[in-house]
């Protein structure tokens, strides 16, 4: 048998229950060895489902057991960092699902305690996996669609009615701009290979949520006055779409996160689909994710490139939150 990573699962998130963890199965490299829950029951339940050996009933017994190699964070967004640490500190290379914090100072600290362990620190933006960013990266390198004038990201669902949803505690980090604004984000910081000068965000505050901000939109301004408008939300029809427009063209992804990887591009010469493969999003991250820990290649993205992410969210949240445009420094 080929030699695989061990991994081990801290908690039983949709998350990981539903695309993490078959997608780490599915890789030509990991294995799910092992998965914690506070109540031992779920973590059975969930083993038992998807073929998972190990189960404990806290963290800690996991992160004790010296067979497993890397964890993934599914946890509630306020407490990536206190185990992402403890993790590191245990000797585990850790995958933590998006956003990687709550701010870039406690991202900062996971990316600081990782280098102090000599572990991996990986943020989980699967999409980022998928070929087809590469090959819109290399359309927009060739400059068949000109200079790039401006991106247009959405990413938008209705879960409202779920009031007990862990999305709608604000102290827990919930919130449309950390859920699924973060992606229009990453994607345009990815495909501009910049970071912004200034955000400005006008948001949905919901008192029914906890204060969260359930629909935002917003600019961002890179250099070269390119903006990236996006909107995000979490009561609100499903969308997932970017467009990158041009002087002389546009590339336009109707599912950009997650479903049909296919794409289109407009010049004028018409407008054809880029045919995509349909590869699993999350095996292609557990592989990329192994290939680092095992030396095989640098990572793609650098754990810094996580704080900077984090430090446009927090810009963002700040603007919807003030009522005010946010310089970044």
């Amino acid at each position: 048998m080929a030699k695989k990573l061990r991994w081990g699962i801290l908690g039983c998130a949709s998350i990981a229950i539903r695309s993490v963890i078959p997608g780490i199965q599915e890789s030509e490299t990991g294995e799910v060895a092992a998965i914690a829950s506070r109540e031992l029951s779920k973590a059975q339940e969930t083993a038992a489902k998807l073929g998972i050996p190990k189960t404990y009933g806290s963290y800690e017994e996991l992160l004790a057991d010296d067979s497993i190699d890397a964890v993934y964070i599914p946890l509630p967004n306020h407490l990536h960092m206190e185990w992402t640490i403890r993790a590191a500190e245990a000797g585990k290379h850790v995958l933590c699902e998006k956003p990687i914090a709550l701010n870039a100072a406690e991202a900062q600290r996971m990316v600081e305690a990782c280098a102090a362990a000599g572990v991996h620190l990986a943020e989980a933006f699967m999409y980022r996996h998928h070929p087809r960013y590469d090959r819109i990266k290399e359309i927009i390198q060739s400059g068949e669609i000109g200079e790039i004038r401006g991106i247009h990201g959405a990413f938008t669902f209705n879960n409202a009615s779920n009031k007990t949803n862990v999305r709608y505690r604000k102290d827990w980090g919930g919130g449309s701009i950390y859920d699924v604004g973060c992606y229009p984000i990453s994607a345009a910081r990815m495909l501009l290979e910049a970071e912004p000068e200034a955000v400005t965000v006008h948001a949905l505050l919901s008192p029914e949520h906890d204060n969260v901000d359930m629909m935002a939109s917003g600019i961002v301004e890179f250099p070269n006055a390119v903006g990236l408008t996006f909107d995000c939300g979490m009561w609100a029809a499903f969308r997932n779409t970017l467009e990158v427009l041009g002087t002389d063209g546009i590339i336009e992804v109707p599912s950009a996160y997650i479903g049909n990887p296919n794409f289109f591009v407009t010049t004028k010469d018409g407008r054809r689909e880029e045919q995509q493969p349909e590869l699993n999003q999350y095996a292609l991250q557990a592989d990329a994710f192994t290939s680092v820990v095992w030396g095989d290649q640098a990572a793609k993205f650098a754990s810094a490139d996580a704080v900077a992410g984090m430090k446009v969210i927090d810009a963002c949240l700040q603007s919807a939150y003030e009522r005010k445009r946010i310089t970044l420094s």
